[in-house]
């Protein structure tokens, strides 16, 4: 378990601390590992896990030329893929827009999709804020105050969140400090 989380750490997929422990946080960075390579994900590290681990493909780049520092956010893998100096600096499973209708304490109501294009991070909250559809940890906003790329305690394999990009909470305790703020690209594609 140790060499696991070790090669996923070095490949940029954050595991958690490399303890020995599968526990959520090297699930997680399983999920993100095994939707870059295309493989089903079972969070199970089975032989085709294990080949592609020895071996592994890298990310699909959404946007060449993007910008050295920036966050693109592949809706069709689930994935976030950070780069830093053109380099990949961190890699994500994440939940996006469940698609699912609904209808806000404040009235307004919708379908709870991820807008795609091109964007810029805005601002970053620290902690839990408190949002007319529910809470948000650690929130780097990326349209306005509306859409973030946040923390929580449910980022499931499937795409469940109002529209927001939820990422795991271990990866949301760091995700902000290293991504400048205003001003990051931020590319979202489906």
């Amino acid at each position: 378990m140790l060499q696991l989380q070790q090669r996923l750490a070095a490949l940029k997929y954050y595991p958690g601390p490399a303890d020995g422990s599968f526990g959520s946080d090297t699930e997680e960075a399983v999920w993100a590992f095994q939707e870059t390579q295309g493989l089903p994900t079972t969070g199970a590290v089975g032989p085709a896990t294990t080949a592609a681990l020895a071996d592994p493909r890298s990310p699909a780049v959404l946007v060449p030329g993007g910008g050295s520092t920036r966050v693109e956010v592949n809706l069709a893998d689930e994935v976030l893929v950070l780069y830093q100096g053109g380099e990949v600096a961190l890699i994500s499973h994440v939940s996006s827009g469940g698609g699912y209708y609904f209808c806000s304490p404040g009235g307004g109501c919708g379908y709870a999709i991820t807008p795609t294009g091109d964007f810029q991070t805005t601002t970053f909250m620290p902690g839990w804020v408190t949002v007319p559809l529910g809470e948000m940890y650690n929130p780097v906003f990326f349209i306005g105050t509306a859409f973030a790329i946040h923390g929580d305690t449910y980022v499931p394999l499937q795409p469940v969140s109002h529209g927001c990009i939820r990422i795991p909470m271990d990866i949301a305790q760091f995700f902000h400090t290293m991504v400048p703020t205003p001003g990051t690209p931020v590319y979202v594609r489906g």
